[in-house]
């Protein structure tokens, strides 16, 4: 057989596994079939070209001849599968083939890999075999082999396909160690690279049974007003991909326009109740397990009467000082159930901003006083209601209270430095009458002195003296001592200056400094003279 011959017989295998590759990814094949039986068996003629050389039968042993097998038109295969799913199958198969005094016999097992679609069956497989070859005036030789290839069935109904080809690559080892001496390895142990070419029958059975088409059928919304629409639709299964599904749709209330996997219905007019849209899908190219239908359900209700939404307003906090921030929530609702909406948020001062049901007024530069905030609520049938709250403005408040100096007493007598005269005690008894009438009122008395005087403590005597005075003086002011404070400060004057601190206020101390009266105790006015000393 000449080189020419076998290269075109290997173009044609290898032409046919392309054409196989090519189908199996083309876009119309990808619609897969339901029908998976559990077995298959294949029935049917096989060609066969070995592509191998053997030595030639009674050459020399040193210098064989080699012999090239020739094509084996006459032959059989079967194979028989066991499937585990849709796609994967145990494979078991016999190929046998004769011509010309020689026969080539193939038993492989593996696996295969078949896509189901409606119009054909392709597969893949991938066989390790026992290859036997047989060649006149050799002995038969057994050997180890493989099988690489695939086909095409074409289903006519569901246990019987037509295997259009299958294309397979075949190899095999074989020894002819008696024949032949080891240097002439490609004949010592020839390896046979062949194609085999089959068509025939193939039987299928067990497995489930085609899954009836189904179909599901929902409403949007499931309840509704007279009046309002209804939106039905169907999701239809397990029909065929590749032909076309028919839709009739019916109910027994509303007027119901559909046309394929949508319908409208329309329930003006309708009696307020429970009603079912129903769906009709059909495949008219299929005989049998063509047909599927759902139904839905919807109510309609009765229309409500017209009332008008109802809301309330709040603010938090109700009272502000001006320029602070204030929340304002309303609360809306419809006593016929309807949708409703709060907007139109008003201020009758201040800026007023928000959303929804909730706002926020800014009273940045407001007046004391009144401020109303008011908002409305529309339902979805247009009606509407008004609802406002009040926020208050308050006064800003009085600044905080401050110690103010009353009064000051002088001192001018030079002999008693010290001593609280009329006059001073004239101020002090206006110093007590106001603690008197403002007995939450503290007082401190800052004691002060010339820098040329040279009395030790003497700005300190004078706030003491005058304390003094006022809490058991000649004109018993009874001023509680614990309300008065006595400190000497840096005037540089012959005086004793009388600071009221009101409630919540604090005295300034700068320059001043605390008395020690357990120290610098009160001068009196008139001392006690000296006791004369006992003469002997």
């Amino acid at each position: 057989m000449s080189l020419c011959s076998e290269l075109r017989k290997g173009r044609i295998a290898a032409g046919l596994l392309v054409a196989l590759a090519v189908t199996l990814v083309s876009s119309p094949a990808l619609a897969q079939s339901d029908s998976n039986p559990k077995f298959d068996l294949f029935v049917g003629y096989q060609w066969l070209h070995p592509n191998g050389s053997v030595p030639a039968p009674f050459g020399d042993y040193n210098n064989p001849t080699p012999y090239a097998v020739p094509d084996m038109a006459k032959g059989f295969g079967s194979a028989f599968t066991y499937n585990f799913d849709r796609h994967w199958g145990l494979e078991f198969d016999l190929g046998h083939n004769w011509g010309d005094s020689n026969y080539e016999t193939t038993g492989s097992i593996g696996p295969r890999f078949i896509w189901r679609t409606q119009d054909a069956n392709f597969f893949l497989h991938s066989l390790i075999s026992l290859n036997r070859l047989s060649v006149s005036g050799l002995n038969p030789s057994n050997g180890i082999g493989a099988i690489l290839g695939g086909g095409m069935d074409l289903p006519f109904s569901k246990h019987f396909a037509w295997r259009l080809f299958e294309a397979d690559y075949v190899w095999g080892r074989h020894n002819y160690a008696d024949y032949v001496a080891a240097n002439f390895p490609d004949l010592r142990r020839p390896s046979f690279e062949g194609v085999r070419l089959r068509t025939g029958l193939v039987f299928m059975w067990g497995g489930a049974e085609p899954v009836a088409p189904a179909a599901s059928c929902s409403v949007q919304p499931s309840e509704v007003m007279v009046g309002e629409p209804i939106t039905a639709t169907v999701a239809v299964s397990k029909f065929n991909p590749k032909h076309t599904v028919t839709y009739a749709w019916s109910a027994n209330g509303g007027q119901i326009t559909g046309k394929d996997t949508t319908a409208q219905i329309d329930t003006n007019g309708v009696a307020p109740g429970s009603y079912t849209v129903t769906a009709h899908a059909t495949d008219a190219k299929e005989k049998k397990n063509n047909e599927a239908s759902c139904s839905a359900s919807f109510t309609v209700k009765p229309l409500p009467p017209k009332n008008p939404p109802t809301m309330s307003c709040s603010a938090s906090p109700t009272n502000v000082q001006a320029g602070a921030s204030v929340t304002i929530n309303c609360s809306c609702s419809s006593p016929d159930g309807v949708p409703v909406s709060v907007a139109n948020w008003t201020a009758s001062s201040g800026n007023i901003s928000g959303s929804g049901n909730s706002a926020t007024l800014d009273t940045a530069g407001t007046s004391p006083g009144t401020i109303t905030v008011g908002a409305s609520c529309t339902d979805s049938r247009g009606l509407t209601g008004q609802a406002s709250t009040p926020v208050t403005i308050e006064n800003p408040p009085p600044p905080p209270p401050k110690a103010s100096k009353l009064s000051e007493c002088d001192f001018p007598n030079n002999v008693k430095p010290w001593r609280v005269d009329n006059t001073c005690k004239a101020i002090l008894d206006d110093v007590a009458k106001n603690l008197q009438q403002n007995p939450d009122n503290k007082l401190v008395i800052v004691g002060n002195a010339e820098p040329t005087e040279r009395r030790k403590n003497l700005a300190a005597e004078r706030a003491v003296n005058s304390k003094a005075y006022l809490v058991g003086g000649e004109a018993k002011q009874g001023i509680d001592p614990s309300r008065i404070e006595v400190r000497t400060g840096s005037a540089g004057s012959k005086t004793a200056e009388y600071w009221i601190v009101p409630p919540g206020a604090t005295f300034d101390s700068t320059g001043t400094e605390p008395v020690n009266e357990a120290k610098v105790p009160a001068v009196p006015d008139h001392p006690k003279p000296r006791a004369k000393k006992k003469t002997h």
